[in-house]
Order: C-alpha cells, then structure tokens, then sequence
C-alpha cells in the first residue's frame, strides 16, 4: 500500500475522539487507509443492502454486534446511526471506537456534525498526492502522462488503462451518486454538463454561460455543481478579499479534484493529445492547485485557498494565509521559466506590501520543469517537488 500522508493525524485524531469520521471521493483510498491502520477492528460496509437495511431499521441492535467499535463504511447510507452512536460512545468513554467513512461530502457531515458534535474529528482524504507518489517511485517523469492518468490509487495499485478505468468510474459512481442524490432523470443532459463543467476547470465560474451550453436552467446548473461538489467531484477557491484597494471579482474559480478525471471528461486518452491539447496548461494548474490543497487536508489546515484578480484581469493563481504571512503562487506550465512570468507576481507584491498588514510576504512559481531556483526573489519550483 503507498504510504499516505493522512495517516499520522488519523492515528492522532483517534487517541483524543470517540469517533473519526474519513471522508472524501469514491476510491480515493479511504478504506484502504483505515483498514490498513485499524486491522484488529471489525469491518462493515453500508453499500450492503442488507447491511445497510440493518442498520437503518435497528441502529441499536446493529451497533451491539460492535461493543469494541468498528469501522463503518458508506455511513451517510444509515444516518440513524448517528443519535444511536452519540449514546454508546458517551457511556463507553472510549476514544477511537468507531471510525465512519463516507464518500458525500455535505449529506455525511449534516448527519454527523448534528448528532455527534464534538465527538467526533473529520478527516478528509482526497485522492493521492504528487508526493505520495514520489516517496513510492510512482510518479511520472512527465507531467502530460500524469495529467493523462491522475491520481485515483486503483490507477497505481494494478495494470490498468488510465482512460478505461476513469471511463468506467464515472458511470459506477460518479453518475450514479449523482442521480441517487439529485434524482436526475436527463442522463445525457448530465453527462453533457459533466464534460462542460470540466473543460472549465482552472477558469472563472460563469453559471449563466455553463447552463447555456449546457442547454439547462441557472436552477439545474446550479444544483447539479452542488451535487458535484458533494461527490467530491469539484471544489472551488474563492477570491481573496484583501483588495488592496482594487475592485476584485467575486465569482470563484473552478477545479475538477482529480486532473485525470478532467482529461478523461474532456477526451483525453494519451500523452501524445495531452501535449498538444489547448487546455493543457489549464490542467496543469488544476494538477498543482489541488496539491496544496492535498497538502492542507492531509495535515488538517484550516486555511482556504484563494486566488487574486483585479478589475483589469490582472490574476495571480493561488494566494496562501497563515496569521500574518501570505504567499502568492504563479503556475505555468512551460518547462522553462520566461522573462516575463513574474510580472503578475511583482504586481501583487507591491499591492501587498504598500496596502497590506502582513509580516511576511512570500512570493512563488510552479512551473513544468525540472530544477527549483530563485530569481527576482521569486521561489521558482518544479512540479515534480510539490
């Protein structure tokens, strides 16, 4: 199994709270990790319809088969267990009993934030990261295959064709949880904007424009990106507030989580297209934005990504808080690093200098090639060291 990066906080999280609750997309290993730390507990997946009609029928006789705890996969599939569990942990006392998994996002954390507030830690644990893969020796020397095969954990554990298997997982789940969790009855009108949605990953969202296309309603478009965004399937990163005395945009800028799962939306199926594919460097920066955002979930920061653009279209990719320091990150995908790819950056800089109330500000750039350096005080870094 590769080593992944969540797992010391996992194991931390369970020595100080009843329950530990992993969340994250279909197949991003969330099973895999838990069993693996926790083999002496007993195991029950919720995808079982008879399991799972046990546990929604009689949640108190189902947890009884557990008096040492267990872990229980697919929860958000029996939310009566919730109120059920808050009881048996508060009278056992005992910390790392139970350890929930789920794979949607908003409905599981609902159900568990109401019935097991502060008893329960999240996790959540994406699919793995460029240094996961690194640590293993299963990252590819070049970045265009590994936006081609992404970074599913099925893709690394046996011989699979990274476009058939993305192929098949969007039909087994992801089109699947979506018509269970929004009851949608257009398929092809979902599948439609499915492919759209990610050939707009690494842009501005434009709702309006995306219905359009797409040939539904702002309504639909809207619910479909929420049930999309429950799966797992994309995030947003939001515009930084500190406008330094600018006016800024307010829409957010949407990723698909996985860049292999893009590439297989969009009809990528080889290295040779995604060289020469217009949306390239679009998934680069989706690659490398979700690193960081790996980063943050695997270590539990709470601190949101943003990104900076101003009323002239002036855009620096990512911008990074802690406390008072802030950085800034410009990401290019060409695997040389041109005169003129820090101007974005020098602009920020002087904004968040002259206007800004930071102690520290720490400018950056990912780029497609291969060796990390300075230059004009940028730290310039290759993707491959992420």
């Amino acid at each position: 199994m590769i080593s992944r990066h969540a797992a010391p906080r996992l194991l931390r999280l369970l020595k100080g709270f009843p329950v530990v609750t992993v969340t994250g997309p279909r197949q991003s290993g969330k099973t895999t990790l838990v069993r693996a730390l926790l083999a002496d507990k007993p195991y029950v997946s919720l995808e079982a319809p008879a399991q799972r009609e046990f546990a929604r029928t009689q949640p108190a006789e189902f947890l009884l088969q557990f008096p040492n705890g267990a872990v229980i996969d697919e929860a958000q599939n029996a939310p009566e267990l919730f109120s059920q569990m808050q009881g048996v942990v508060d009278t056992s006392g005992v910390m790392g009993q139970f350890v929930l998994t789920g794979s949607h996002n908003l409905s599981l954390l609902a159900s568990v934030t109401q019935s097991l507030a502060g008893r329960t830690a999240l996790v959540e644990l994406l699919p793995l990261s460029i240094a996961e893969l690194r640590d293993a020796g299963l990252l590819d020397v070049d970045y265009a295959s590994q936006l081609v095969k992404g970074f599913y954990p099925a893709l690394y554990a046996r011989p699979l064709e990274a476009y058939e298997w993305l192929q098949a997982y969007l039909v087994t789940y992801a089109e699947r949880d979506a018509r269970q969790l929004a009851a949608i009855q257009d398929l092809g009108a979902f599948q439609r904007f499915l492919k759209l949605t990610a050939a707009r990953t690494g842009q501005l969202l434009n709702m309006q424009s995306l219905a359009s296309d797409a040939g539904v309603s702002d309504k639909t478009a809207k619910n479909w990106l929420s049930i999309l965004e429950t799966c797992y399937l994309i995030h947003y990163v939001r515009p930084h507030f500190a406008n330094f005395g600018k006016r800024l945009t307010k829409s957010p800028k949407l990723y698909m989580t996985d860049v292999g799962l893009a590439a297989a939306l969009i009809g990528i199926q080889n290295t040779t297209q995604m060289q020469t594919h217009p949306l390239r460097g679009a998934l680069f920066e989706t690659m490398v934005v979700n690193e960081f955002l790996k980063s943050r979930c695997n270590t539990g920061q709470h601190d949101p990504l943003y990104f900076w653009r101003d009323n002239i279209g002036t855009e620096v990719d990512l911008i990074l808080e802690r406390g008072t320091e802030i950085a800034a990150v410009e990401i290019k995908s060409g695997i040389t690093v041109a005169s003129d790819a820090f101007g974005k950056l020098k602009k920020w800089q002087a904004y968040a200098s002259q206007r800004g109330n930071f102690s520290a500000i720490y400018p950056g750039l990912v780029y497609g090639g291969e060796t990390r350096f300075t230059r004009e005080g940028v730290d310039v870094m290759p993707w491959s060291k992420l």
